[in-house]
């Protein structure tokens, strides 16, 4: 909480319940993994959440870095046993793939992960995971993103940064926890990346150097059907 301080001032009891804990103010109901969806930022000022002014200095050198992730990555994916996953979908792995349109409205989505390059012995070069449910809301200046379901779920900021380009800010739940940590408590928790559209109701993710497992995540984003 301290450290967030340091870095927000004033913008901290705006910042979502989602990411922040302590701040006064009567609690959203829970979704259902228990976490208590962000409040609103209604008359927060767009200076204010400008990213550069919440990221870590740890995650603001990850996201300076972002070509170098994917070189290093693909490099490992292409060489794999799993290649074909990355040739047979050239506009999801295509680092330089963004349309205009980079927010994704509110709604719910399915959010599927890649993570590309291995990160240790542990892991292959190309592991893929089914989709799960996950949810952007509108927070005002800013969205939010967060997965509903699994073992990992990522919960956090989407800000604006250019048409082609939307920053994301945040932590990682894992387990049966039901409180995120604050973002900057815990650098291995903290998450960085970057969101683009890249197609007609698609949009991607991309976490580069995550702390564990890989050199480069990328989650392809797509509209969840109706039930």
């Amino acid at each position: 909480m301290k450290v967030l301080a340091r870095i927000l001032g004033s913008v901290l009891c705006a910042l979502p319940a989602a990411l922040l804990a302590g701040c006064g103010g009567k609690a959203s109901k829970t979704v259902e993994v228990s976490i208590a969806p962000p409040r609103s930022l209604r008359g927060t000022a767009a200076a204010e959440v400008d990213w550069r002014h919440v990221a870590t200095a740890e995650d603001r050198t990850r996201l300076r870095n972002w070509r170098q992730a994917w070189i290093d990555a693909l490099a490992k994916a292409q060489g794999s046993a799993k290649a074909a996953v990355v040739a047979s979908d050239s506009l999801l792995f295509d680092p330089d793939r963004a349309l205009s349109g980079a927010m994704p409205p509110p709604g719910n989505y399915l959010c599927r992960v890649i993570k590309l390059g291995a990160n240790g012995t542990a892991m292959h070069d190309v592991t893929t995971y089914p989709p799960v449910d996950c949810k952007v809301d509108d927070e005002g200046e800013v969205s939010s993103l967060y997965k509903v379901s699994g073992a990992q779920r990522p919960v956090g900021l989407l800000f604006p940064d250019s048409q082609a380009r939307t920053i994301f800010l945040g932590t990682m739940v894992l387990g049966d926890e039901t409180k995120p940590l604050s973002y900057g408590q815990d650098s291995n928790r903290d998450m960085a990346g970057y969101l683009e559209r890249i197609g007609d109701k698609r949009w991607r993710l991309v976490l580069p150097y995550p702390r564990f497992e890989s050199l480069l995540d990328v989650v392809e984003i797509v509209p969840a059907p109706k039930r």
